[in-house]
């Protein structure tokens, strides 16, 4: 099992940024790599509220974890404090070993130099079968859609 951590600036209050974590159709926008769509089945934004997503590949010759071209994880939100930590864990519905097992994902917001908020995300406990480069190429990608979301909201206030 391994570790990715990842980092991004967000010129956004953390308040924002928080909400758009914790908003089901605002993470049915963001938490998606490009070449993908979002499906979000279930989303209870609160400690020990279940989530489930489907992220569907565009292209018909992408394999998918769960099913032909789709990757289906679960979980549940484990801790919440406003503005400042989501910790949550989750794991790929596959009949794959190398791909099963829970992982952790704490997402941690603070106030950055300059104004915006810093993201810090740790992801451990990562399958076997999940490259940790890929995993961290496929959260720059879903977190430059979420500072695109959140800093055209805060551009708009």
């Amino acid at each position: 099992m391994s570790t990715t951590r990842i980092s991004h600036h967000l010129r956004a209050p953390r308040a924002a940024v928080y909400r758009a974590l914790l908003d089901a159709s605002a993470v049915e926008n963001w938490r998606v790599p490009p070449g993908m769509t979002s499906r979000v089945h279930t989303f209870e934004p609160r400690e020990g509220g279940a989530f489930r997503v489907s992220l569907t590949y565009e292209a018909p010759d992408r394999a998918g974890k769960t099913s032909a071209h789709t990757d289906t994880y679960h979980g549940r939100f484990l801790q919440l404090v406003p503005d400042e930590k989501i910790v949550e864990s989750l794991e790929f519905e596959t009949a794959d070993p190398s791909l099963q097992g829970e992982m952790t994902i704490t997402t941690t917001l603070v106030d950055a130099d300059g104004g915006g908020t810093d993201l810090h995300a740790i992801h451990e406990g990562l399958p076997p079968g999940v490259a940790p480069a890929d995993n961290a190429t496929g959260w720059r990608e879903s977190l430059a859609r979420l500072a695109a979301l959140v800093e055209t909201s805060a551009a708009a206030t």
